[in-house]
């Protein structure tokens, strides 16, 4: 194995709440302890903390697939980011696009247009299926779902959003209010209308056909009575994530997604798809709703859209676009159609096709898949493999096992996945396993994800030795 290895003493999980100031984690090393005592010190006094729990690293660059500390270690970046850098860190085409952008024009009045805007939506939209046609860039997911939703409640003049139990749609009122795997306790009440419908996690079925395995059908149908009796009959819109990722990698099961929009259709309901996380190629489609064959009404990409810049879109039929501007639609934001992360967008477009990494990100997912397969077939503690493309899920425990049994042990094994040079991202939510969420850039190479993998073996094998 490539000699990542050096000693970190915590590392990062999903949403949760952050640690004690006593915890935030001291100087990596004695040698480094005045300089990184004083980082640390300054952290603790002036970072207002703000869920996740801090790497023990202080990094100092990033560089392909890789993160680099001030002490000098090298760490492979099994979640690109926060599950945004696609083409890896420091790209040479999006180094080159900002560097020649911001000396010519990175913002303007929101009422101005420039043609990095007007060219990147006509491009976004040309990878959609009709009548995907028109667009608004704005800068982060919950902003770009936030002003979906605000749109479906213009539009069909209702305020009731569905949802499901497990999702996350941002930190905003309106995303806020529909997100449910973490955030709601402590901020008083959430927008009125707001319905959750049960995940349907096929590892962890909540209603059963009669082989045991999860009859969705049944539960989307019953989730519907429930939603049918809560309604005041102001249906506005129902927001998904063809994939959920901070719900644990749940992937909704073929034909889940086609029935969800004949119950949207059958209430005047409008299907929002969140592909934040899964837009851009990282399942081996330019979209993770294809594999279904089902067309949203109204579509959400942030994340990948930048490649790690603050770059979102909102992208809807003209249709819904001209009774929106009827009644008014408003969603002003400072940084609304900023010509620089557009010229950045029509960069992360043009590097995906060029380098064919739809295609790639097929081929390096199935062999991503293979080798957590081969994992899980050696290390009985490992319940589940699950995803599609570079979007890959290992969850820890079986579908008994007591809630939070596995939280300690999901720690240990990210912790030392960290200690050995690997970087990644633990879920755990309250009913589920400690599930990692694995999703490198899709320009890593098949070396790198060899890597990856082999170290989590280690970790695995060295926390809980056979």
């Amino acid at each position: 194995m490539t000699d990542l290895r050096e000693p970190a003493t915590t590392t990062t999980a999903g949403p949760g709440p952050a640690p004690d100031r006593a915890a935030v984690p001291g100087p990596h090393r004695a040698s480094d302890a005045a300089p990184d005592a004083a980082f640390w010190a300054d952290a603790d006094a002036h970072l207002l903390r703000y869920g996740a729990h801090w790497v023990p690293e202080i990094i100092d660059r990033a560089a392909g697939s890789f993160v680099y500390t001030e002490s000098g270690r090298r760490i492979l970046d099994f979640t690109s980011g926060q599950m945004s850098a696609i083409l890896g860190h420091a790209h040479p085409a999006i180094v080159e696009t900002v560097r020649r952008q911001i000396g010519v024009l990175d913002h303007l009045y929101s009422g101005m247009l420039s043609r990095p805007v007007v060219d990147l939506a006509r491009r976004l939209t040309e990878t959609l299926p009709a009548p995907l046609d028109t667009a608004l860039l704005l800068t982060t997911g919950a902003e770009s779902n936030e002003a979906a939703i605000r749109l479906a409640k213009l539009v069909t003049g209702g305020h009731e959003v569905v949802s499901f139990a497990r999702s996350w749609h941002g930190m905003t009122q309106a995303a806020a209010s529909a997100t449910y795997s973490a955030g709601r306790r402590g901020y008083g009440p959430a927008a009125p209308g707001n319905i959750a419908i049960p995940t349907p996690d096929a590892f962890r079925p909540g209603i059963t056909d009669a082989d045991g395995a999860l009859d969705w059908r049944r539960q989307l149908d019953l989730a519907f009575e429930l939603v049918d009796a809560q309604s005041t009959g102001a249906l506005a819109a129902c927001i998904v994530e063809p994939i959920l990722s901070s719900g644990g990698i749940i992937e909704l099961p073929l034909g889940y997604l086609a029935a969800l929009k004949l119950k949207c259709e059958q209430r005047g309901m409008l299907l929002i798809l969140d592909e934040a996380q899964t837009g851009l190629g990282r399942t081996g489609h330019w979209y993770a709703f294809e594999r279904d064959g089902v067309t949203p009404d109204i579509i959400t990409l942030s994340k990948t859209l930048g490649a790690g810049l603050p770059l979102a879109a909102v992208v809807t039929s003209r249709e819904i676009e001209a009774r929106a501007a009827e009644r008014g639609f408003l969603f002003f934001t400072t940084h609304v159609s900023d010509p620089l992360v557009a010229a950045v967008g029509l960069t992360v477009l043009d590097v995906i096709e060029r380098e064919s990494l739809v295609a790639r990100a097929a081929e390096a997912g199935a062999l991503l898949r293979a080798g957590l397969l081969e994992i899980q077939g050696r290390h009985p503690v490992v319940g589940d493999v699950r995803g599609r493309g570079l979007l890959q899920g290992l969850e820890l425990g079986r579908p008994d096992d007591a809630a939070g049994s596995t939280d300690a042990l999901g720690a240990a094994v990210t912790r030392r996945c960290l200690e050995l040079g690997l970087h990644m991202n633990i879920v755990q939510l309250p009913g589920i396993g400690g599930t990692f969420r694995i999703a490198p850039p899709l320009t890593s190479t098949d070396a790198e994800l060899a890597l990856g993998l082999e170290v989590l073996d280690q970790a695995l094998a060295d926390v809980v030795p056979a």
